[in-house]
């Protein structure tokens, strides 16, 4: 079939979202309204904690906020328009919206797993180098490689959504998903996609299983590093490596499942979907606090300020 003689008359896609139930949908949206909020919640208390205690003006806390910064605003793209399909009983998307979605998806992702490097950077950096260690990843270090993280967030998403742009879609219009992506959309187009199928996975799924790979490499070497040559805190320097394996692999395992192979639908797409695009944004703040007892205790005063300050 040939390219030129095909016109997009697709205007817009419906969503078939997580049910066809009109009563499980009001469920669901309880459900994942309250997932939001503790989402907006839990990344919104870091980056205050972080941003209003000198104390915190290090490194690693910085890219923990900028962290949650992301995950708001990646949980953001699929999360509100989840939840206005399930309070509406709305289906559709238009087609430019979709588009706009899948690229803000993957400029957002991407810029999470980019950071995620980076993470790892500064933990080696921390252990591999404690006494030039605030030196090498002064301020100006720090912000070029979360703007550095930004950028090729946006490359990465310039590249997807470029590659669907071309694609001419003409029916039918159906995707079997709570928001709009790649795997999905790319089956609708109305040409053999087995090429863009594959640039598509290159540029995704091989990707993330290649970072994946050095992240878990690095890790190890840290990990190896920590139990023979650090003394003192060896115990919280294993337990931060830790916490941050168990967050990385919340975010690539799902990933690279729905993106690292040929685009067919499984029956447990959705499951996995909703894991990295809902769940994860939720339970990061909630992974990397919780065995890091300064953060905590930053939090609790915080908390008790504002609650003894109410009383008054």
């Amino acid at each position: 079939m040939e390219v030129e003689n095909l016109t997009t008359t697709v205007t817009e896609f419906v969503l078939l979202g997580l049910t066809q139930s009109p009563e499980l949908k009001y469920l669901l949206f309880l459900v994942f309204f309250l997932v939001y909020l503790m989402t907006w919640l839990s990344n919104l208390t870091i980056i205050i904690v972080v941003i209003t205690n000198s104390h915190l003006h290090i490194p690693m806390y910085f890219f923990l906020a900028n962290l949650a910064f992301i995950d708001i605003n990646d949980s953001s793209v699929t999360a509100v328009k989840l939840l206005w399909d399930l309070a509406s009983q709305t289906k559709t998307i238009s087609f430019s919206w979709c588009i706009i979605q899948i690229f803000l998806f993957h400029f957002t992702g991407g810029a999470g797993v980019f950071l995620l490097v980076v993470m790892a950077v500064d933990w080696y950096g921390a252990i591999h180098k404690p006494l030039h260690y605030l030196t090498i990843m002064n301020q100006g270090v720090c912000t070029g490689l979360v703007i550095g993280s930004w950028l090729g967030g946006f490359a990465h998403s310039i590249v997807q959504t470029a590659l669907i742009i071309q694609l001419p879609f003409c029916g039918p219009n159906i995707l079997d998903n709570f928001y709009c992506d790649v795997p999905q959309v790319i089956k609708l187009a109305c040409v053999n996609t087995y090429l863009v199928e594959l640039l598509m996975v290159s540029n995704s799924g091989l990707l993330l299983a290649f970072i994946f790979l050095i992240l878990l490499i690095s890790y190890s070497i840290i990990l190896v590093k920590i139990r023979k040559h650090v003394t003192d805190g060896k115990h919280k320097a294993l337990s931060t490596c830790a916490v941050q394996i168990i967050g990385m692999s919340l975010i690539f395992i799902p990933e690279i499942f729905i993106y690292d192979r040929p685009f067919k639908k499984l029956s447990v797409d959705k499951i996995v979907s909703v894991t990295y695009a809902l769940i994860t944004p939720m339970l990061n703040p909630i992974i990397y606090t919780l065995r890091n007892a300064e953060m905590k205790n930053v939090i609790w005063r915080l908390m008790r300020r504002i609650l003894f300050s109410r009383r008054k």
